[in-house]
């Protein structure tokens, strides 16, 4: 099986208002912009999607973790959408690209990144959380219910190797410890 890296790259170009959803134009935007770099093989498949008022790029390709070329079709693609966003008035057009110019790799330049590469299987299903205005914390629940809750996750009880139980490793984030349940 080939390698494929999954990227997850995301930015507040301009909120529609305020900061409460990205305008439908600029959707439309990333979207063209995403089915371009299908097209022209820099990537496998994408899907644009929003929260609040970021723009959120999934992109599957072939390049790897860091991958200039990818780094700088979200780029100019959050580039492209702060354009809209500037036409039609809209509140913080672009305020999270805060490097005036690309230079390689968009980590460091404003936007959001979280990529991993995997070997791809015939199967292949995953979840990007995406979130604005909020920290780590908002996922606490979710991904107990996911992994944890024997009522959600029939494998926690008819799998041999979990009848020991399992430890958790929970990060407080203020105080910079963690602690092991």
């Amino acid at each position: 099986m080939s390698k494929i890296t999954i990227s997850a790259i995301k930015a507040d170009v301009g909120g529609y208002v305020g900061h409460g959803d990205v305008h439908p134009d600029m959707l439309a935007e990333a979207e063209s912009r995403v089915q371009e770099g299908i097209s022209s093989g820099l990537l496998v498949d994408g899907k644009v999607g929003a929260c609040g008022d970021d723009i959120n790029l999934v992109l599957s390709h072939e390049h790897g973790v860091d991958a200039e070329d990818v780094h700088r079709f979200a780029w100019d693609s959050f580039l492209a959408a702060t354009k809209v966003a500037k036409r039609l008035h809209l509140y913080g057009a672009g305020q999270d690209l805060l490097a005036d110019s690309f230079s390689g790799n968009i980590r460091g330049a404003g936007p959001g990144v979280a990529e991993l590469e995997i070997e791809e299987r015939p199967s292949e299903p995953f979840i990007v959380f995406a979130a604005d205005k909020t920290e780590p914390g908002a996922w606490n629940l979710p991904v107990y219910k996911i992994f944890c809750d024997p009522f959600n996750t029939a494998g926690l009880v008819v799998d041999p190797k979990m009848h020991g139980g399992f430890a958790l490793e929970v990060h407080d984030l203020m105080e910079n410890k963690g602690v092991v349940f």
